[in-house]
């Protein structure tokens, strides 16, 4: 109890730091602008038209676990661990009202892990492994783009700190579980799988 009340503590000085130290206009904007599905839409529409163009081959099988992952993800984060965890939100503390600017509507009770943070660590770590595993190219830009949704939720007030790690942790080990599955699934068999060697015709190169 006393490891998890210190974890506490850090957490809400964290969280304290982000909000009274960091807090600015420009940031503000910033944070809602990415916390906000349809800026993303482009992304997504430029990977469907990457992976229809450079690798069909793939497309269904890369799409149908890109879904599996991120509604694993957020089923287990939003119904199962919040509701098990029941650990409320900063924005619905009485210690952290002083420290709480409320530029953005609170949300449900429970905040721990961080949804946003499971789906999208979720989604970058499929999508950074599976494009690896296809091409041999890495996608770094990736861990930037859900680090940035991840930090938004604290910004905002939506999470603490250790909410948004815990999710990212948790997105980040499903993730890696469904490239493996899809490794597998897109490998030929009988042969000796090299990672990041998976030609476009479908067969692994040395």
């Amino acid at each position: 109890m006393a490891f998890l009340h210190w974890i506490d503590n850090i957490d809400k000085r964290l969280f304290t730091f982000i909000h009274q130290s960091l807090a600015n206009n420009f940031l503000d904007a910033a944070m809602l602008f990415l916390r906000n599905p349809l800026v993303w839409i482009p992304l997504y529409a430029f990977l469907l038209f990457w992976l229809l163009k450079y690798h069909r081959t793939y497309a269904v099988k890369f799409i149908v676990l890109s879904v599996v992952t991120v509604g694993f993800t957020d089923y287990v984060s939003a119904s199962v661990l919040k509701e098990l965890i029941k650990r409320p939100r900063p924005c619905h503390s009485v210690e952290l009202l002083p420290v709480i600017r409320n530029i953005i509507d609170c949300g449900g009770l429970y905040g721990f892990p961080s949804s946003h943070a499971s789906n999208h660590f979720g989604m970058a770590a499929f999508w950074f492994c599976a494009i690896f595993t296809m091409t041999g190219k890495k996608w770094h830009w990736l861990w930037i783009w859900a680090a940035l949704i991840s930090f938004a939720q604290v910004y905002v007030g939506k999470h603490y700190p250790f909410d948004v790690l815990c999710g990212a942790l948790f997105g980040l080990g499903s993730g890696w579980v469904a490239a493996m599955i899809f490794k597998r699934w897109v490998s030929p068999k009988n042969q000796q799988e090299t990672p990041g060697k998976l030609g476009a015709t479908g067969s692994f190169t040395n």
